[in-house]
Parts: structure tokens; C-alpha cells; sequence
């Protein structure tokens, strides 16, 4: 619950407050209210709900619906001039997460907090930071793949980073549920649109960074959307970061009045003796680690996960137990045939994630090696020409170019557009399972592989702003396996 003297006082101490208006009447008395619901869904408003209103796409009569059901307040940065008071701020996604942090009575800090950040990797650093948390924690996980607030029970997210509301919500939960720890992939959206205002990350970790996201509905530059991935050093107690990537020396300078620790090439904590499933680590948890995935990209966000775990109490006998259980649902996944080739489903779904998808399957493969890929829809457009990229620099791939959430585009255009940036033929096939399909069917030899790109786990299709059911990858290649 929170009365609304409280959220007003919230409001104000962050400069965020403007005026409560009732009928075009100013210094309109707000007291004596209190509130046990907060929603963005003007569906779920009764007499009890704060309403927040946000989204380009908020029409007027959402909010009417909303009074008509016994909305009595909404904050929102336009006055609607409806029946009802309204709460004006200056900024609605601040307004949300202050409020929601007070309603829910600040679970973060019954939590400790892991954050990782950056372009490739985030998952698989979650997934190896749950998996060693496991051995004597009892950790939360919001991922991309998959999200539990008790250990037990699994489901999907439909942001990589929830929504403010939803996130507190999700973090009270998981303080119910009696959990100790809280590991969060952190997205560039998350700050761009103030999902995590406000929030303060035990451990915050910077795990890489090249063009992605960058187009008319996400961030309009390389520079906006690097400076929001920065965001969560500014936002942690302690920071972590790998010195092996791409602008360190801007990030070194951006820690280096506050606690933090490197790791990668370089640094005090970094893989030596790289070996397909195991490796060993110089620094202060110096050592051999075995593990199930493959890639040196994998090692790494290893290595990141297990310096941000041993920071908040960890053992580095559970920090390996935990890296040698790390399976990631999407991620790397192998099937093989009778014939012994080979199919790998991977989630990689831009450039420099695929190239390096590519690099770890082609060392073991020396037959025919197909490629299966897609392109979103209606955001990171930048991808389509990186990709093509890619693949002209590995000339031997045969490439089947299908859908992959084509969402309001036509997907055959999107497969064209990739077409028309790689320069040799290139197979068409729009239809995902087709695709893969034809893909397992080209398998000849126990040397072949088949790469199916960009889906990984996920169980649907974003067709038209909708999730259109989809069986998975693995699990369409299974049923043409043989």
C-alpha cells in the first residue's frame, strides 16, 4: 500500500512533481487516499489502483475505461481533463519506479543484486552466476531466456529487462520466497526508458560492447546506446569489467574512483591454457574450471560470473561446481545425428555474437557447413548488413536466409535486404521450419554442421506485434533428425 502523501513526497524530493489537477482546478486537496494496486493497464483499474499513463500509443479513452471501472487518481505528464484528479510529473518512467520501490517496500535491499550489461553474453553470465549462487544461495534470475523468483519455477519474460512496476513486483516476490540473491540482465533500454531508475546494483558488470540496437525505435547512435550500457557502472557499488573489450580505457576511467576488479586479456584475472570444455584462471580465484559450453566467449563470461559471485560470498568451490553444472536453454545447444553431423542452436542474433557462433563450429567441422538466420522486424535494422557481413567473411557457409520475429515487416523483404549485401547466392526460404528442414537435410556426412541462428530456446514467432506459437528451433531440427 502507499498513501498518496507518500508518493507525492517521493515526487517532490525528485524534482519530478508539477500539480494535482481535478476539473482544471489547481492546488486541487490530494490527502486521506491510499492506494493497494499500481498498473500501466488501463484494464486493470478499480478504486484501489494508482494508474500510470505512458506509451506513445495511450489514447484518452483508455483512461475513460478506467474511470468508468472507479479509477479515482492517475499520474501522467498530460492532464487527459477527465472526471478525475491527476497527479502531473514531468517525467512518468521516474515517477514509476520511485513509487513502485516505495510500494513494494524496497525489496532490492533485501537482495543483493548482480546486473551484467553489454552487447553479447548477458544470458550465459546470468546462467553461470545462478548456477554458483545454487550451491549455497538461493538466487532470483530475470533473463532473456527464462526468469525464477523462487529456484523452482521457470517462465518466459517478455523483456530483457521488466518494466518498473513489473520488476519491483517481481523483486518483492522473490523476497517472499525467502531468496537471497537477485542476478538481472541489464539492457541499454532499461536506462534509455528508466526501467531501473533509481536502483542501485551490489555488483555491476560490463561485459562487452559493438554496434547494436542503433535504429529508429531503439537508440539513434552507436555513442546513445553505448553511453545507457554505461549507465549500470554509475549505478553499482561494485564494478567489474573486461579489459580485453572494445573501448576499455573510457570505462577504466569511468570506475577508477570506486571499487571494481578486470578480467580478460591483460588483466590480473585471465584465461590461460583455453582448452574445448575447460580452462584455467591467474588471480584471485586461480585455478582449473571445467565447463559444458563451448567458445572462448563462454570462458569469459565464466570468468565475469564467478568474480561477481566470489564478491558477494561465494566459495571458489561452488564458483566451480557451479561453471561445470551451466547449461543455457538456446545457447550452443548440440544435436547430433546418426551420421554424426552435427546441428548447433544458438541464440546469436547480431553480428559479432554470430561470428563468433561461426568461429567455435568451424574448427570441428571440415564438411559442409550450413548456416540458418533471420532478421527482426521493425527494430535493429543495423543488423541485417552485419550479418551479411559475416557471412562474406566465411565464403564456405551455405546460407539459408528465413524468419526470425518478423513482427510488421514482410520477412521475404528482410531476407532480401540481407540478400542484397552478400555477395554470392544465398537460399530463401521464409517458412522457419522449412528452413530448418531443408538445412537438416543437407546433412551428408559425420563432418557437416548446421548452424540455426538468432531463436535459440525462444518457443515463438512476433508476427504483427503478437507471439504466434513456434516449437523451437531444437526442437523442429529433432523432428527431421535422423
Amino acid at each position: 500500500m502507499i498513501t498518496i502523501e507518500t508518493a507525492l513526497r517521493i515526487l517532490k524530493d525528485d524534482h519530478n512533481f508539477r500539480e494535482v489537477i481535478k476539473a482544471g482546478h489547481y492546488h486541487f486537496n490530494a490527502s486521506g487516499k491510499s492506494f493497494t494496486k499500481l498498473s500501466y493497464d488501463s484494464r486493470t483499474c478499480d478504486g484501489e489502483t494508482l494508474f500510470f499513463v505512458k506509451g506513445a500509443n495511450f489514447k484518452k479513452a483508455f483512461l475513460d475505461k478506467a474511470v468508468e471501472q472507479g479509477l479515482t487518481y492517475y499520474v501522467s505528464e498530460v492532464d487527459y481533463e477527465v472526471a478525475i484528479p491527476v497527479i502531473l510529473v514531468n517525467d512518468i518512467k521516474q515517477a514509476m519506479s520511485l513509487i513502485a520501490m516505495a510500494f513494494y517496500d524496497r525489496p532490492q535491499d533485501k537482495l543483493k543484486l548482480i546486473g551484467f550489461t553489454g552487447t553479447k553474453g548477458k544470458t550465459t553470465a546470468a546462467y553461470f552466476a545462478y548456477h554458483i549462487l545454487k550451491e549455497n544461495h538461493k538466487p532470483a534470475m530475470l533473463s532473456t531466456m527464462q526468469t525464477t523468483l523462487d529456484g523452482e519455477h521457470f517462465f518466459k519474460s517478455e523483456l530483457t529487462t521488466p518494466e518498473s512496476l513489473d520488476l519491483f513486483a517481481m523483486m518483492a516476490q522473490a523476497v517472499a520466497n525467502g531468496m537471497t540473491h537477485l542476478i538481472m540482465e541489464v539492457s541499454s533500454q532499461a536506462y534509455l526508458v528508466k526501467r531501473v531508475y533509481g536502483l542501485t546494483f551490489d555488483v555491476g558488470i560490463f561485459l562487452n560492447i559493438s554496434p547494436d540496437h542503433i535504429g529508429p525505435i531503439e537508440h539513434p547512435t552507436f555513442e546513445d546506446y553505448f553511453y545507457h550500457k554505461r549507465q549500470l557502472l554509475e549505478n553499482a557499488r561494485y564494478t567489474i569489467v573486461n579489459q580485453g573489450m572494445a573501448h576499455f580505457d573510457l570505462l577504466k576511467e569511468q570506475v577508477q574512483e570506486k571499487p571494481h576488479a578486470f578480467y580478460g586479456k591483460g588483466s590480473d584475472n585471465a584465461v590461460t591454457d583455453s582448452q574445448a570444455l575447460s580452462f584455467t584462471l591467474t588471480g584471485s580465484l586461480a585455478g582449473t574450471y571445467s565447463l559444458q559450453l563451448l567458445g572462448d566467449f563462454n570462458q569469459e563470461n565464466a570468468v565475469a560470473a564467478a568474480l561477481a559471485c566470489h564478491k558477494l560470498g561465494a566459495s571458489q568451490a561452488a564458483i566451480q561446481a557451479g561453471i561445470a553444472k551451466t547449461t543455457v536453454p538456446g545457447r550452443m545447444e548440440i544435436l547430433t545425428a546418426t551420421n554424426g553431423a552435427r546441428i548447433f542452436v544458438d541464440y546469436a542474433h547480431n553480428g559479432i555474437s554470430l561470428e563468433s557462433l561461426i568461429s567455435v563450429v568451424e574448427p570441428h567441422h571440415q564438411g559442409r557447413i550450413s548456416l540458418i538466420i533471420g532478421s527482426t522486424g521493425n527494430k535493429a535494422e543495423s543488423r541485417r548488413k552485419d550479418f551479411a557481413d559475416v557471412i562474406n567473411a566465411h565464403p564456405q557457409l551455405a546460407v539459408i536466409l528465413t524468419a526470425d520475429d518478423p513482427n510488421r515487416e514482410d520477412p521475404a523483404a528482410i531476407a532480401q535486404e540481407i540478400a542484397s549485401h552478400i555477395t554470392r547466392p544465398v537460399t530463401i526460404e521464409v517458412d522457419r521450419e522449412k528452413a530448418i528442414q531443408l538445412g537438416v537435410s543437407q546433412l551428408h556426412q559425420p563432418e557437416d554442421a548446421l548452424i540455426i541462428a538468432g531463436k535459440g530456446a525462444d518457443a515463438f514467432q512476433i508476427v504483427n506485434g503478437q507471439r504466434v506459437a513456434y516449437p523451437g528451433d531444437a526442437q523442429v531440427a529433432r523432428t527431421y533428425l535422423h
